[in-house]
């Protein structure tokens, strides 16, 4: 199932609100605790190892604008 364009900005900016609010120190451990909630959703272990193959090999590079 995909998101219509709309609806990925939607969770796009929920997800980096949650991230921001999560402050720096606990960035990592929220992003962690939130794929593990998501891999339940999913149900899937292959599906769940294949989504991670994808965000990890298509990492952008630091923006010089992130900070």
């Amino acid at each position: 199932m995909n998101f219509e364009a709309s609806a990925q900005d939607r969770v796009y900016a929920h997800c980096s609100n949650a991230i921001a609010a999560a402050g720096r120190d606990r960035e990592s451990l929220f992003l962690a605790r939130l794929a593990l909630l998501l891999f339940e959703q999913v149900g899937d272990e292959q599906r769940c190892k294949a989504a991670i193959d994808a965000a990890l090999s298509e990492l952008p590079a630091p923006s010089l604008s992130a900070g």
